[in-house]
């Protein structure tokens, strides 16, 4: 079966969402699960791809740019790097199933040094749908990325947050009208 879809659900972890995160957007990020487990379920079940790119850092790494801009977050086994709540719970239920993947990604973009584009052009996916956070840092950057790719765009407005509420709708105003993208509920 070709599948022509992929849903991006982007750090989506503890450290990000969770109250006692690290670098938290805290209850805007907490509300997002209900649509994001709808939208991964929707798309499993039409066997489209469930991919989870998900931010993985090495506390005080000298040389990352973010040591300098944040606080440590998303350290690899830590409880801070698990997936948050509902989303976590149909990730243990699905890890198995071949459509469904989390991999690290170590910069904003789930594309930045790793195999994505070719993972997704393997499986002929032209259309992304973005979930997630940051609305402004990390989808954001995927998005430029995508764009620049020559995907097309789907952006989950109920299934996006930041802890910037002006950057959150700074950011879903640029994806419809610098990256052509779709935004929808």
């Amino acid at each position: 079966m070709t599948n022509h879809q992929a849903l991006l659900i982007i750090d989506y972890t503890n450290d990000f969402v969770a109250d006692k995160g690290a670098l938290t957007c805290g209850e805007p990020g907490q509300k997002l699960a209900p649509a994001i487990v709808a939208l991964a379920d929707q798309m499993h079940q039409a066997g489209d791809w469930v991919l989870l790119p998900t931010d993985v850092h090495t506390p005080n790494d000298p040389y990352h740019p973010e040591t300098k801009l944040f606080p440590p977050h998303n350290v690899r086994n830590t409880w801070g790097r698990e997936l948050f709540g509902p989303v976590k719970n149909w990730v243990d239920q699905h890890a198995a199933d071949d459509n469904v993947w989390l991999f690290d990604k170590t910069r904003y973009s789930a594309f930045a040094g790793t195999d994505l584009d070719l993972r997704l052009r393997e499986r002929h996916v032209d259309t992304l749908h973005l979930t997630g956070v940051c609305t402004d840092i990390c989808v954001l950057h995927t998005a430029v990325d995508a764009y620049n790719l020559g995907y097309q765009l789907v952006i989950h407005r109920n299934a996006v947050a930041s802890f910037n509420q002006v950057g959150h709708d700074w950011a879903l105003t640029h994806f419809e009208t610098a990256l052509g993208a779709k935004i929808v509920d």
